[in-house]
């Protein structure tokens, strides 16, 4: 039987959240499909990494670029592009003029069904969504089989700010391997780094991007004690201004950015507390991640944050955009490391309940299939 093609159209494919949760589809979905990936940012395909090496991949270079003005002949050739595919999923607003290319051209040119995945907001969206924006993605997404949302704050925009109807809002909510999480890693699990016997670790997992704000973390961690080390796993385009903010506080000896982690369990087996300072987030993966691990959070109330983790930690989930309280929400946890433990043994428990990655893949095969007309995918 002929393999089924899908095409993935990426705002980015740097390691993320909803790149490290397509891969896990993908590997989960198997051999048997032959995935075409496409990054709208040339060149940033670190998530790929991720991929198990027997899924059929390819990364071609001469696809036709996802930005740029949306004029009539630059969407028909987009949409020709998209020819020849069973399904495509299209991922964020970097990939919305493909979709607004396949809702013009969908009938003339025979293309498959389109599925789109929204995760969150550019930094230039945080305070206030863009009204152009929005009246382009109420026409673009008028044409998509469905619309996948991980949290519940991005599910009522979509409805009363985009208009998708109800019968194609789908939320999905982040899942783990949760078998994989809450084990005792060895001391040099982080590379690069070992955790001395009485060191404590305050860790995050994020891309070093704007929107994550790590120098509002650097400032919440400067004060607190020194037997404390910030370590901050991830890579990124903002990793200069993380190490000058720890430089100027006077604690760079104490900020450590080890780089991208391919197994974000390990990791989190040698940190003792889990903190978040992004400007905004959704339903973040690395605070699921974090729970899983047994690990208080501290964190802004961005996105779905406060409902996700457990109502023992909600003490520390902070106002966002609070420097001072999301410093002095970090010197509580850091004074308290059996409060620590009992939210992050409540959080473990939520984690299992809620969070387990074979309920959103079968979801995320429930929609995949639907929108192609099967009981289910692949």
């Amino acid at each position: 039987m002929k393999p089924l093609r899908v095409l993935h159209l990426h705002s980015s494919f740097s390691p993320g959240g909803k790149e490290l949760r397509a891969a896990k589809l993908m590997n989960a979905f198997g051999p048997g499909i032959d995935h075409v990936l496409i990054s709208g940012v040339q060149g940033q395909l670190g998530a790929a990494a991720a991929i198990n090496s027997q899924v059929s991949v390819q990364y071609p270079c001469d696809f036709p670029a996802l930005s740029g003005r949306p004029t009539p002949w630059r969407l028909f050739h987009l949409a020709k592009a998209m020819r020849g595919f069973d399904l495509v999923l299209t991922y964020n607003w970097g990939a919305m003029d493909a979709v607004a290319a396949h809702r013009f051209y969908r009938a003339g040119l025979g293309l498959a069904p389109l599925v789109h995945h929204e995760d969150g907001f550019n930094q230039d969206e945080i305070g206030r969504l863009n009204p152009r924006r929005n009246l382009f993605r109420r026409i673009a997404l008028g044409g998509a089989s469905a619309l996948v949302v991980p949290s519940r704050r991005l599910e009522g925009i979509a409805g009363d700010a985009w208009r998708v109807p109800a019968r194609r809002l789908v939320r999905i909510a982040n899942g783990i391997d949760l078998a994989a999480y809450g084990t005792v890693a060895a001391p040099d699990a982080v590379p690069g780094l070992i955790k001395k016997p009485g060191d404590l670790w305050l860790g995050t997992l994020a891309g070093l991007r704007a929107i994550k704000n790590l120098p509002r973390l650097v400032r919440a961690f400067a004060a607190m004690p020194a037997a404390w080390q910030l370590v901050i796993v991830g890579e990124g385009p903002e990793r200069g201004a993380i190490l000058a903010e720890a430089q100027r506080l006077g604690v760079a000896e104490r900020v450590h950015l080890p780089g991208f982690a391919s197994d974000p369990a390990r990791v989190l087996g040698l940190f003792d507390l889990f903190a978040l300072s992004s400007d905004s987030e959704q339903f973040p993966i690395s605070v699921v991640e974090a729970m899983a691990g047994g690990l208080a959070v501290v964190s802004p109330a961005v996105g779905d944050v406060a409902g996700m983790v457990a109502s023992e930690n909600a003490d520390w989930i902070v106002p966002t955009s609070d420097d001072a309280a999301l410093g002095r929400a970090l010197a509580d946890a850091a004074a308290d490391p059996t409060q620590r433990a009992a939210i992050g043994a409540a959080n473990r428990d939520r984690a299992r309940r809620d969070y387990d990655e074979a309920s959103m893949i079968a979801a995320y095969r429930a929609v995949y299939g639907a929108a192609m007309g099967k009981a289910n995918f692949p």
